[in-house]
C-alpha cells in the first residue's frame, strides 16, 4: 500500500510548531505490528520498550517510511521527522571514518569539529550560539568528532537535530551514555522545549520517563501492549513486571572450558598520562589493580574513562612506553597485542561500533574465545556448545542464527557481553556494558556479574554513570574530576 501523498504542516499562526497527529492503524512490518496508535496535538508521548521490542525500527519507519517495507490501513505522520539515537551515532562515526584524510594532511584526522557539525544544520550563527550556551556544549565546538566520548557525541547530534527544526524530533535512548549532570541538564532542557519542538522519546528504562510525559506506550516483541495516560499505564502491575528482574530466576552460569591464567598485579600504571597535541587529558595516574579488586570507574563525559580502558586493552596508541604494565608485560617491551587480549574480556562502545563483520549471534559469542572481531578459524564442538549455552542464559537462544547486525541494538549488546564473559578472563573491561538494555536485562546482567565476582576468577573494571549499578562487589572506586594547569581531569583511586 502506498503512503499517503502528503502530511499537512504543523504550524500555528504564531509560528510555534505543534505535532500533527500520528495515526497508525493495522500496520505490519518485519519487526512491529501495531493495531492502532494515535498521537494527538498537545500530548507528550514516551514509548518504553523491552530489549528487541522494535522501538528503533518504529523510529526508522516514522523517519524514512519509504525505506521500510510494510502494510497498513492508515499511516499519518508529521511531514519531517528526525531521529537521534545510538544508530545515528553509529552512522555519523562511519561517515567520519569514510572522510578520514589522515594520509593526506599528514596528521591524525579526528573528523569534523563540533562547530562544523552544528553548522551542517543550516542554522545561522546566532541560533547556534544560543543553543550551544543553553545546552552548555561550548567545550565540544573545537573537538573532532572522533575525539568525543559517547555522551558528548549524543549531545552534539541532539543539538544539530534541534537546529534543523523538524516537525517531529524522535529521541531514541537520549540519556544513555550521559553523566549525571548532563542527564539532569538534558531533562530540564527538554522540559522547557517540549511545547516549542514536538518530541517523541523512546526509552528502555522506567527511570528515564520524564515528569512532563502525559502519555505512555509500552512496546514488547513488536506489539504495543499498552498505551494511554501516564498514570494508568505506569500503575499497571503487568506492565511493571515486564521491567522487573527477580534474581532468584537467574539460571546457573555456563562453565568455562579452561581455567584462566592468574596474574598479580593485573595492571600497574606509573605516572601514566594521555596527551592530545597541546591538551593533557589526564596525567600522573598511579594505580594498581590486583585480583579480586573489582572497581567502579566514574566521572564526567569526556573525562577519559573509556580512554583509560583502551590503554589497558592496547586499543589506544599511547599505551606504549607510558608507565603501563598489563599481565606482567611492560607495554612497549616487545609483547604482542594478543599477549594482552587473550586474558581480557571487553565490552565497550568502540567494540560495538567496530563489530561490523558478517556473522551470526552464535559466531560473535564464540569469537570471544579467540579474541577476534569475527571468526577466522574453525570452532570446535565444545566451543560452539558453550556459545549456545550463553545465548540460552541470556534468553537469546532463538537468535543464534540471526546475523549480528540484524539484531536490535540491545540484543547486540547482550551478545557482546556474552562474548566478553565466555572464557572467564582474568580481567573484564566493562565500559557501560548495559547501554540500551531494558531494566530486566540490565539487572540480569548485574546479577550475573555479581555471581562471576563470587567465583573469584575474573576481576572487573566497570564504567557507569548510573548509581544503581554500583554493586556491593565494587570495593574500589576510580574517579575522574576536573583538573587544572592544562590538565582536563585528575584521577583519584580509593
Amino acid at each position: 500500500m502506498a503512503l499517503q501523498e502528503a502530511f499537512p504542516e504543523n504550524r500555528q499562526d504564531n509560528n510555534c510548531k505543534i505535532m500533527n497527529q500520528i495515526i497508525i492503524e493495522n500496520l505490519r512490518s518485519e519487526r512491529v505490528s501495531l493495531k492502532k496508535w494515535i498521537v494527538k496535538t498537545g500530548q507528550h508521548w514516551c514509548l518504553i520498550g523491552t530489549t528487541g521490542s522494535g522501538k528503533s525500527h518504529l523510529a526508522h519507519l516514522l523517519q524514512e517510511p519509504e525505506e521500510v517495507p510494510c502494510t497498513f490501513q492508515q499511516f499519518q505522520r508529521p511531514a519531517s521527522c528526525l531521529c537521534v539515537g545510538l544508530e545515528a551515532q553509529q552512522a555519523q562515526l562511519e561517515a567520519e571514518l569514510y572522510d578520514d584524510d589522515t594520509d593526506v594532511i599528514g596528521r591524525i584526522d579526528y573528523g569534523h569539529s563540533g562547530l562544523e557539525l552544528l553548522q551542517q544544520s543550516g542554522a545561522d550563527s546566532g541560533a547556534i550560539r544560543e543553543l550551544v550556551a543553553r545546552f552548555k556544549i561550548e567545550n565540544l565546538l573545537e573537538k573532532g568528532f572522533r575525539m568525543l566520548s559517547s555522551g558528548e557525541t549524543r549531545k552534539l547530534l541532539i543539538a544539530r537535530a534541534l537546529l534543523k527544526k523538524p516537525d517531529l524530533l524522535i529521541l531514541d535512548e537520549p540519556f544513555e551514555g550521559l553523566d549525571v549532570a548532563s542527564m539532569q541538564l538534558l531533562g530540564t532542557f527538554l522540559a522547557d522545549l517540549k511545547d516549542q519542538q514536538p518530541l517523541l522519546m523512546l526509552v528502555s528504562q522506567l527511570q528515564d520517563i520524564q515528569p512532563w510525559h502525559t502519555h505512555i506506550g509500552v512496546l514488547h516483541k513488536g506489539r504495543l501492549l499498552a498505551q494511554g495516560k501516564r498514570d494508568s499505564v505506569l500503575q499497571d502491575d503487568a506492565i511493571r513486571a515486564l521491567f522487573h528482574f527477580d534474581s532468584k530466576g537467574l539460571p546457573e552460569l555456563p562453565l568455562p572450558l579452561n581455567a584462566p591464567a592468574t596474574f598479580d598485579p593485573l595492571v600497574r600504571m606509573d605516572n601514566s598520562r594521555v596527551v592530545y597535541e597541546d591538551v593533557t587529558q589526564f596525567e600522573n595516574v598511579n594505580w594498581v589493580v590486583r585480583p579480586g579488586e573489582h572497581t567502579i570507574i566514574s566521572g564526567p563525559n569526556g573525562a577519559g574513562k573509556s580512554t583509560l580502558l583502551q590503554l589497558i586493552s592496547g586499543d589506544h596508541p599511547q599505551c606504549f612506553h607510558n608507565g603501563l604494565t598489563v599481565f606482567g608485560h611492560a607495554r612497549g617491551s616487545g609483547e604482542s597485542v594478543w599477549d594482552i587480549k587473550k586474558h581480557l574480556g571487553l565490552v565497550s562502545g568502540a567494540l560495538h561500533q567496530d563489530y561490523r563483520v558478517p556473522g551470526s549471534a552464535l559466531a560473535v559469542v564464540a569469537s570471544g574465545i579467540h579474541d577476534s572481531i569475527g571468526l577466522y578459524r574453525p570452532v570446535s564442538g565444545k566451543e560452539k556448545e558453550l556459545a549456545r549455552q550463553w545465548l540460552v542464559f541470556l534468553g537469546l537462544e532463538e537468535k543464534a542464527g540471526v546475523t549480528f547486525r540484524d539484531l536490535s541494538w540491545g540484543e547486540q549488546r547482550l551478545v557482546l557481553i556474552a562474548r566478553a564473559l565466555i572464557k572467564y578472563p582474568p580481567l573484564l573491561l566493562l565500559d557501560e556494558p548495559t547501554l540500551a538494555l531494558d531494566d530486566q536485562n540490565r539487572f540480569m546482567i548485574l546479577a550475573c556479574l555479581e555471581r562471576i565476582a563470587g567465583l573469584g576468577i575474573s576481576t572487573m573494571l566497570f564504567v557507569s554513570h548510573r548509581q544503581d549499578e554500583y554493586l556491593d562487589v565494587f570495593k574500589h572506586h576510580l574517579h575522574f574530576e576536573p583538573g587544572g594547569d592544562g590538565t582536563l581531569f585528575t584521577v583519584t583511586s580509593h
